[in-house]
């Protein structure tokens, strides 16, 4: 490190972030002040995304409102963030692998941040469509980046709890907009969903590109399996980028991959219908206000945030690090839930809300175990365009099933339709995990044959 970074470094750490870690945390300099630095930073960073992402699903009802658009028109919104998000990760799972996450994750969050508060002063569908195709492609810049910084200061041996720790800030994320977003939209319009979290988002880049480093070696440390003792030594190739041979070697011709990218296609189809169409479904089908629909939405999340951890826990102790049953078993308990949901009379707000709240549980306890098993599978050198290739297909099935398709089916068939679909996939998504029941991270698996 050089003299000037020290002397920044210094300067900074007599702030509060400084001052919390300099109490909270190891020396500085070592593995556990950085990991701690790296977790928190990368929680508050992909939260700040969501701020600016799922903002879209609170504002979606004025803007029908204001602009007469049909559910068919606003699907068309979220199927183009859809397509254009997906095959945002594909291309940017490859460049953050051969690129500095600090500088990647940093740039897509102010970038998408600028859109937001664009698309607060929108005003024709074609406006809306084009901006949130933009912003999917920033978007794309946060997962890919987070990927490769979780698994390059944790070990395999701990991923399943730490991802899942990380994989909060979707909820924290999601919790503030919700709740925030239902008081502007309240007292100021839709349009002041757009523009208040861009000026935060704005904030928090800069706290991003601040806080974060790319791989131990950058501040004179050994590869984090030699740290947590799971590997005797790892050579720096670790640390290396990766090239487009070891892309097609480890990643296009793993057929766990692909496993793994199917689950996530089926299990986004809910996910995202949830997070786009849920306040739509709350206030037209269970006759709750916005503000309340946000409530319940945040519980919703809460309990989303408890079963990602909860999962993640589980995969690590009691299954060894195998993410395949843990993720069969939440699907089928999922689909069963959405079920439920949809048989509960309106007017029961209490139930409705615990029924959202399991499924939040059990659907984020396989979607942060498939992000997870999808590293475990390929290699931390290649997380990116792994989790990049899973997503893709996740988000291009998410374009249909969960936008404008989605809204075609419930103005033709109702929210019984629309569950159906959830449900079923659901149950598809959960096949698929079981195909991968017995595997677990290949530097495991490895090590063992060699001891």
């Amino acid at each position: 490190m050089t003299f000037d970074k020290v002397t920044r470094e210094k300067k900074f750490s007599q702030g509060m972030l400084g001052k919390f870690e300099q109490v909270f945390c190891a020396e500085r300099g070592s593995f556990s002040y950085w990991r701690t630095r790296m977790l928190y930073a990368t929680i508050i960073g992909y939260a700040a995304f969501y701020l600016v992402r799922q903002n879209l699903a609170m504002a979606m009802p004025g803007i029908g409102e204001e602009f007469g658009y049909s559910k068919y028109d606003l699907g068309w919104i979220t199927s183009v963030f859809s397509i254009s998000y997906g095959v945002g990760k594909l291309v940017n799972g490859y460049f953050s692998d051969r690129s500095d996450a600090r500088y990647f994750m940093s740039i897509g969050l102010f970038l998408s941040a600028v859109i937001s508060f664009c698309m607060g002063f929108g005003s024709s569908l074609f406006f809306f469509i084009l901006f949130m195709g933009f912003n999917g492609c920033f978007q794309s810049m946060g997962w890919p980046a987070c990927a490769r910084l979780i698994t390059h200061w944790f070990s395999p041996t701990e991923l399943g709890s730490k991802w899942a720790l990380w994989a909060s800030s979707h909820q924290i994320g999601a919790m503030a907009i919700f709740g925030l977003g239902g008081f502007l939209i309240d007292h100021f319009g839709w349009r002041s969903a757009f523009i208040v979290p861009a000026f935060v988002s704005m904030g928090l880049a800069f706290f991003l590109f601040n806080r974060l480093r790319d791989t131990p070696k950058e501040v004179g440390l050994p590869p984090v399996e030699e740290y947590k003792g799971d590997v005797i030594h790892v050579a720096n190739y670790f640390d290396e980028r990766i090239t487009l041979k070891e892309v097609i070697a480890t990643v296009l011709a793993n057929k766990l991959v692909w496993y793994m990218a199917i689950a996530n296609m089926c299990l986004y189809i809910p996910r995202i219908g949830i997070f786009f169409w849920a306040p739509f479904f709350l206030k037209e089908y269970k006759g709750v206000t916005l503000v309340i629909a946000g409530m319940q939405l945040v519980s919703f999340e809460i309990a989303s945030f408890i079963g990602g951890i909860v999962a993640g826990w589980v995969s690590d102790k009691v299954f060894n690090g195998r993410r395949g049953p843990v993720g069969t078993f939440c699907l089928i308990g999922g689909a069963l839930a959405f079920y439920i949901l949809l048989k509960v009379p309106a007017g029961y707000f209490l139930l409705d809300t615990s029924v959202l709240m399991i499924i939040g549980f059990l659907l984020n306890g396989s979607q942060v175990l498939n992000g997870v098993a999808t590293a475990d599978f390929a290699s931390k050198r290649a997380v990116g365009v792994a989790t990049g290739i899973t997503g893709s297909v996740a988000y291009g099935g998410a374009a249909i099933a969960s936008g404008a398709v989605f809204g075609k089916i419930v103005e033709t068939y109702g929210w019984e339709g629309g569950f159906m679909v959830f449900i079923v996939t659901s149950l598809v998504g959960a096949f698929f995990f079981a195909l991968t029941w017995n595997n677990r991270a290949k530097v495991l698996e490895e090590s063992t044959v060699s001891a």
